[in-house]
């Protein structure tokens, strides 16, 4: 009361508002969904501070209404590469991973090695934590291998849910002043497609091939030190978050700056500055496509981190990957 107003204005492709439906959502950012299958590489981000629906955007509820981005996004997917099959001779292979980057390691949310991941996607006793720090390693061809983490083949809804179930137990989570169930790693869904066009006869038709990957990311909560009032094992946590966040937004930064044609236009993308970024580079180069969704909170104590979010979400608006 008394303190002078202040007012800033920001421009985004699109504004829901807290009464928008997942569904409403979902049709906003299906035709990029369906550029995986075209053989796009594709990422779409979920960002905000820590209990902000980042979660629920990204994952969702309970019930079909409920359904978050990656189960509709699988859905569509499924669907769409089911009637290429049947009209148009197609042949696809999708597989799938599901990844945690927790202080700054990359884990398997699935299981340590390949071979622990049952055929029918059921949970084992020694199954309820995330595997060892894995490896990154991208070709020249633009494929990525996270070392020996497990790659699993999906053909249909109930198997993904088996799945998002499975990473959802083992992602690390905590108590924190700011959220009760509050994620402490960034959890990445990964789709690998592949897809030939076959002839009448099974062999080859056109000679068509595709490759595409589908990135959906929840990232975890972007957090002020001070009043979250993180210590020990939280602060660390909480330290490693907000370092990969910021490095991030200093790749969106200098892709913009390419963009531009500013004078640092041939400086270096620092990709490699987190495991995050660097994961996600190929995704987030070339000719990939990218989407950032940014949840912001209704309540006026989070109005600080509020405004943070949408100086990002103006940041990451100006980015181009071309």
């Amino acid at each position: 009361r008394g303190a002078r107003e202040e007012r800033h204005l920001f421009t985004f492709d699109k504004v829901f508002s807290p009464s928008t439906n997942q569904s409403a959502i979902f049709t906003e950012i299906s035709q990029l969904v369906q550029s995986a299958l075209d053989g796009y590489n594709v990422c779409i981000f979920a960002y905000g501070q820590t209990g902000s629906g980042k979660t629920y955007t990204m994952v969702g509820g309970e019930g079909e209404e409920h359904q978050g981005i990656i189960p509709r996004s699988l859905a569509q997917i499924f669907q769409h590469a089911k009637k290429l099959e049947q009209e148009m001779g197609w042949s696809f292979d999708m597989q799938a991973q599901l990844l945690e980057v927790y202080n700054e390691e990359v884990r398997d949310l699935l299981g340590a090695k390949k071979e622990t991941v049952a055929a029918d996607f059921s949970m084992t006793a020694n199954a309820n934590a995330a595997g060892p720090s894995l490896s990154i390693k991208h070709d020249a061809q633009g494929n990525t291998t996270i070392g020996d983490a497990a790659l699993v083949p999906v053909s249909d809804s109930a198997q993904v849910q088996k799945l998002l179930d499975r990473a959802n137990a083992r992602r690390t989570t905590a108590s924190t002043s700011m959220n009760e169930r509050s994620s402490r790693s960034h959890c990445i869904f990964r789709l690998i497609i592949k897809g030939k066009q076959m002839s009448d006869d099974g062999t080859m038709g056109d000679g068509r091939e595709i490759k595409g990957v589908l990135n959906l990311v929840d990232l975890a909560g972007s957090e002020r030190l001070a009043k979250t009032q993180a210590k020990g094992d939280r602060l660390k946590e909480a330290q490693h978050i907000n370092k990969s966040l910021s490095a991030l937004g200093d790749v969106i930064s200098s892709i913009a700056s390419k963009k531009a044609g500013s004078k640092k236009a041939d400086a270096h993308v620092p990709y490699r500055n987190s495991k995050l970024t660097y994961l996600l580079q190929p995704c987030l180069s070339g000719d990939a496509k990218t989407l950032m969704f940014v949840n912001v909170s209704p309540s006026a104590a989070s109005s600080h981190e509020t405004l943070c979010s949408l100086r990002f979400a103006s940041k990451v608006n100006q980015c181009e990957t071309r």
